[in-house]
Parts: C-alpha cells; sequence; structure tokens
C-alpha cells in the first residue's frame, strides 16, 4: 500500500496518483524553492539543491543473536507477545558486499548514504550505523503496519518472536509509551545471522557534551539533564537498554535542549567502557561493564561529560558523584532525591547560571559562584520524587483561519487574535513576555443576524480586555467573567432593541483563550471548543460542550442513551438570547509547563470526532518548531471541508514553547 502524504488515503502499489485527493505519488514538491517535480526517491532538490529527502538511521548488526542481547535464544522476549504472521525479510546481506549508492534490500528501497566500514571479525558482533535514503518513503512497512493497528486497537503492539530482529523489539516495546526520546522505529527485518533495524535519523542532532561545554549553561540545566537520564533509565530498564544512555555520543538534544538518544543499546555481558568520542559511537554495543548494571554507571556517564567539557563539578555535585562512585546511593529514587536536595541548595545560595571552565592546567578548585538572584526552582513530593523547573516562554506563535463550508452561502463564525511578544536581552539572560488573547465565536441567527453577534462578542471581549488587562498578569476569574457578560449583554440589547423573537434572535458560541507567559485561562459558553496537544499526553479536549447530551451525561445518564435524544446537540447556553442570568460561563486556569500546540475551534471542525481521530498528523506535526502553523490551520480548513463541510469551520493555532527558567 502506498500511504498519501496529503490526506493518508491507502492506494494500491502501481497508483501514480491518489485515488482520493489526486496528489502525486511519484513527485514531492521542495519545501525550499516549491519545484512540484522532485522525484520522491531523490535526495536533493534538482533545482535548488536542498536535501528533501526522506532519510533514516540504518542500524546493522551481524554475528549470532543470542549474544547480541546476552540471552538464550528461548528466552521470553521482552513484554511482546507473539503474532500470528511473521513479517517477511529481505534476502541476506554482508556488510562488506555493499558500496555506496547501493541498497540494503532486495526490493531497492533502502540507499546507503554512507559508506560502510569494514567489517572486523570478534567474537560476538559487528554494529553498524550508517544514514540510509527510503527511495519507496509513501508505501507503509511491516512494522508500521503493525504498530498501527496495535494502536487503532488500544493494544501493546505485539510481533512475531521470528519475523522481527531482536534489536528492533525495544523500539516496538516503547513505542505505545510515546517517548519523544526514543527514536521512532520505521522499519525492520531480519536473514539469518544478519539484523537491520530502520530507525529516525538523529545523527545531526546537537550532541549533549556540546552543550554542556559551553558557559552560557546554567548548572541546573545540567542538573536537569543527569535528572532526565535518571528517568530514562528507569524507562529503559524493563526492556534491558540502560547502556543506551552511557556512550557520551548517544546523548543527544532535540530542538528544545531536551534530553534524547540516537538510539538504542542492548545490555549484553561484553565488558565496555565509556565512550568519550563521536567516532568510537558505532565501533561498540554499549558501555556496560562485566559486573550487573548499576547506577554507579550513572556517576561515570557525568564524570566523564564533566571531563570532556572541562566544566567544574561544583561542589555538592562533587560529592554526589563520590557517594554514587563508594555505593553510597543504592537506588534511582535515592538518587533523584540527591539532585533535588542540589536544586534546593542553588536556589537558596543563588547561583550563579553560567558555570566557568576548567583551566588549562586542570587546577582549578570547584566553586560555587554567587549572582544576584536566585534561580526558581518548583519541588513537588510524590511517591517517585521528581524536580520540576520552573518554566519560562521561548515562543509564542500562532496563526488563525476561517471558512464558509461547502453548503453555507455565508461565514457566521469569526474570531479575533491579539499577541503581543516583548524581548529583553542581556549578556547572561533571556527573556520572552508573551500576552495573547484568542477568541472564536460561532454565530447563530441567520444571515445578518449570527455574523453581526459573533463579531459583536468579539470586538467587546477585545475592547474589554484592552482596557482591563493588567500588564504581566492574567485576568481574574470575576474579570474574565464580566467581559463574558458584557459580550451577552451588547448582544442582548441589540436583540431587544430589533424585537427579535424565538429563533431569530441572534446569539452566539465563545471560546476564549488569553496567555500571560506561561499561565493561561479559558472561557467558553457554547459547544466552540478549546483543544490542548502536547507529546506527552497526546491530544486532550479542555472544554465540556453546552449541550443538551452533555447536561444528561453530568445527571449520570449513559452517553449512548444520551446521545440518543433528537434534541442531544442542542446548545444548553449562548451569548445573546437571554440576559445573563441564563448563561454560565465555564472559566479554568493551566499551566504551560511543556511545548503545547493550542487550537480553538467551531463545531464545523470539531464534530464528528475529526479531530480525534486525525490529529496525529494534522496536528502533532505542528508542535516542531519548523512547522509552518499558516500551513496547518489551512489543512485543517481543507480537513474539515471533506468531512464536515455542513458548516462554517474555523481554528485558531497556537504553538507554545517554553524551556525552564534558569536566568531568573
Amino acid at each position: 500500500m502506498l500511504i498519501c502524504p496529503q490526506c493518508k488515503f491507502e492506494n494500491p502499489k502501481s497508483n501514480k496518483f491518489c485515488q482520493s485527493c489526486g496528489t502525486s505519488l511519484t513527485h514531492k514538491v521542495c519545501p525550499e524553492c516549491s519545484a512540484e517535480d522532485v522525484p520522491v526517491n531523490a535526495l536533493l532538490c534538482h533545482n535548488c539543491g536542498t536535501e528533501c529527502g526522506t532519510v533514516f538511521w540504518a542500524i546493522i548488526a551481524k554475528e549470532t543473536i543470542g549474544e547480541v542481547l546476552g540471552v538464550e535464544a528461548d528466552e521470553e522476549d521482552v513484554g511482546l507477545e507473539e503474532d500470528e504472521e511473521a513479517i517477511s525479510s529481505s534476502s541476506p546481506l554482508s556488510l562488506s558486499s555493499h558500496a555506496l549508492g547501493s541498497y540494503l534490500d532486495s526490493q531497492e528501497r533502502y540507499q546507503l548514504l554512507d559508506p560502510l566500514p569494514t567489517q572486523t571479525e570478534t567474537a560476538t558482533i559487528t554494529v553498524t550505523g550508517v544514514r540510509v535514503l527510503d527511495c519507496q518513503p509513501y508505501q507503509i512497512s511491516p512494522i508500521e503496519a503493525i504498530l498501527a493497528s496495535q494502536q487503532s486497537d488500544l493494544l501493546t503492539p505485539s510481533v512475531d518472536a521470528t519475523g522481527i530482529p531482536h534489536l528492533a523489539k525495544p523500539y516496538i516495546a516503547l513505542h505505545s509509551q510515546n517517548q519523544r526520546e526514543i527514536p521512532l522505529i520505521h522499519d525492520a527485518w531480519q536473514q539469518g545471522d544478519m539484523q537491520v533495524v530502520i530507525i529516525e535519523d538523529r545523527s545531526n542532532w546537537q550532541p549533549l557534551v556540546d552543550l554542556w561545554q559551553e558557559e552560557t549553561t546554567s548548572s541546573l540545566k545540567i542538573l536537569h539533564w543527569c535528572y532526565q537520564m535518571t528517568q530514562l533509565w528507569a524507562l529503559l530498564e524493563p526492556v534491558n537498554c540502560r547502556q543506551s544512555l552511557l556512550d557520551l555520543s548517544n546523548l543527544r538534544l532535540d530542538e528544545d535542549q531536551t534530553l534524547a538518544l540516537q538510539r538504542l543499546y542492548v545490555e549484553s555481558s561484553s565488558s565496555l567502557s565509556v565512550s568519550e568520542s563521536p567516532e568510537d559511537a558505532e565501533a561498540q554495543t554499549s558501555a556496560i561493564p562485566e559486573e550487573p548494571l548499576t547506577i554507579q554507571a550513572l556517576g561515570r556517564v557525568w564524570q566523564a561529560l564533566f571531563r570532556q567539557s572541562q566544566r567544574t563539578q561544583f561542589g555538592s555535585v562533587v560529592q554526589m558523584l563520590g557517594d554514587l562512585d563508594v555505593g553510597k546511593i543504592h537506588t534511582i529514587a535515592q538518587l533523584r532525591s540527591r539532585l533535588e536536595e542540589i536544586s534546593i541548595e542553588l536556589e537558596a545560595l543563588g547561583t550563579a547560571a553560567t558555570l566557568p571552565p576548567i583551566k588549562e592546567n586542570n587546577t582549578t578548585v570547584p566553586t560555587m559562584p554567587q549572582s544576584d538572584e536566585p534561580e526558581d526552582i518548583i519541588i513537588s513530593k510524590d511517591d517517585m520524587p521528581t524536580v520540576v523547573l520552573a518554566m519560562q516562554l521561548s515562543s509564542l506563535e500562532d496563526a488563525g483561519r476561517t471558512d464558509v463550508g461547502r453548503q453555507r452561502h455565508h461565514n457566521e463564525d469569526y474570531f479575533g487574535i491579539e499577541t503581543k511578544i516583548q524581548k529583553l536581552e542581556f549578556p547572561k539572560s533571556r527573556v520572552l513576555e508573551g500576552h495573547g488573547l484568542y477568541i472564536l465565536c460561532d454565530g447563530m441567527g441567520g444571515h445578518a443576524g449570527g455574523e453581526i453577534a459573533s463579531e459583536l462578542a468579539v470586538n467587546t471581549l477585545r475592547q474589554y480586555f484592552q482596557e482591563h488587562w493588567i500588564a504581566n498578569q492574567l485576568p481574574t476569574e470575576d474579570s474574565i467573567r464580566e467581559a463574558v457578560y458584557l459580550a451577552n449583554e451588547a448582544i442582548y440589547k441589540l436583540n431587544q432593541q430589533d424585537a427579535r423573537s424565538g429563533v431569530g434572535r441572534m446569539g452566539t458560541t465563545l471560546v476564549m483563550l488569553l496567555i500571560q507567559d506561561t499561565q493561561a485561562a479559558v472561557a467558553h459558553v457554547g459547544d466552540s471548543r478549546l483543544y490542548r496537544l502536547t507529546r506527552k499526553r497526546g491530544l486532550e479536549q479542555v472544554t465540556v460542550d453546552h449541550e443538551v447530551g452533555q447536561r444528561e451525561i453530568t445527571r449520570g445518564v449513559e452517553a449512548s442513551i444520551a446521545y440518543a435524544r433528537p434534541d442531544a446537540y442542542q446548545l444548553t447556553q449562548a451569548l445573546g438570547p437571554r440576559d445573563e442570568n441564563s448563561i454560565n460561563p465555564d472559566v479554568g486556569f493551566f499551566e504551560i509547563n511543556e511545548d503545547t500546540l493550542l487550537l480553538l475551534a467551531s463545531d464545523g471542525l470539531s464534530d464528528n470526532d475529526l479531530l480525534e481521530t486525525h490529529w496525529q498528523t494534522h496536528l502533532e506535526p505542528l508542535l516542531s518548531s519548523g512547522a509552518n502553523l499558516e500551513q496547518g490551520v489551512t489543512k485543517l480548513i481543507d480537513l474539515g471541508n471533506q468531512y464536515n463541510g455542513h458548516d462554517n469551520i474555523t481554528g485558531i493555532l497556537i504553538r507554545a514553547k517554553v524551556r525552564p527558567n534558569l536566568e531568573s
């Protein structure tokens, strides 16, 4: 099957165009120069030379599988059940028989972009990692098909033990946990003693050691990375991949400077040491000692990072590393507690945001430089201790669009966006202050009725907050309610003046989002919605519709019965038809403590579970800083027209990126 890149329709392999939307399945558009005739199997655009091919990272392993895993062949797989059908494998490979530009598989799908190193004979295994070009990027792989089917059924992915390489199974086991730190698996096959695993290419991601050594990197940020390593340690332990954290060149940072892994290393009994140069990365499989793996290995990684980066190990960290080395810290929970204690200490002592590099003679004594202001730390005490750094805004972007739809003759939707960004730059710090007001209204009352109501509501709310929103502070709940009541009153008075009655009375729904830095407030009346998307939690509907069916559910009626009523979708609240005594806007507050995509949507976009069905293709990619929100909202409108064209369609996208507040 060929999956259309535009609408995700499944097409036969012989198709040159998508049967659903007509998109070419043999050519693509260059993202740089917009050339439309770039072959899908081309690495570079023929017009401007931009790399626009689909590139993956291939892990090629040769030798006995039992030695790779450090287990016997009949040992139970890492939490994976057997599937009925095995994945077909490609023809046997030889590491020495593949030159640059040749293919890894007999189907000629994966083309080598890097030369394979010369094979060396060892008693265990040869592991090689190279970049490959996917020459058939729209064809779904067997691994992708399994993951997609299992995800749609809300089941833990399971695969056939004989059809999937052992090196691929940890990726599959971790897939359902939606951990951005773990690279996504794309394909895998096995033939004899040869395994090939195709994963997301992270070879160009910034190495952790590079940023660790920068003078502007704060001590708290380093502690934050250490804490992320303890979290990954716990995540990787069930799948025997903790040694993935022990190769310095395998520790990478994503665009938000969050710790991530380039690939997974499966634990074995080999005696290897911590790699201290990127060149050694693929020459070894791990950094695991002969004795059972313990958290002391993490301490050795941290020491290696300090040593390679020539950073000063400040007092408390020196003590922690020493205690870790001699076995005074036994568990991950104890290690996290020590990191918490150091964070609190830094806050109390007002540690500087930067640490000096070690002098050339390596005689610098560990120091704790002072600054004028303490760094903010918020500590939460749960069963599993965790350090939560105060976050600050790093970027705030938005885009909005409305469309009449395919069956309406006029548009009763209306929206308003007001965003103010102020940047404060200093030699050792940068602060971004964001102030955003986002309003979406879906009018009712017919032509020249609903349109007037929705526009009047938006303008009334905008004017109110221009006069009453105090700088650098979110409005209070009472203030937000007052604004909503004023919008209701403005429409209600117009209805009274025009002597409108019954269905002729104009009104509108409302969903409104207010953002001040990392604090947010939402107010709504009716069935226009606010959605929130993060990488950790996926898509969440923040608001609850004010309609009869939902009202019955809150009263204890089963959903199937509540929405079987003929009036189930009738609104129980709206702005304008009645006075303020008949409305009770929902107002809530939340904090933006991770990268977040927010979407305000009218029912033309949210009907029929459209967003719940398509969020992974149309919303999740927009979390990335490189994704264009204008194009994203346009694709959402197109999606709404395809499935919900019976109504007006409006969407407002807001992308809020955050980072630890290390300079305050």
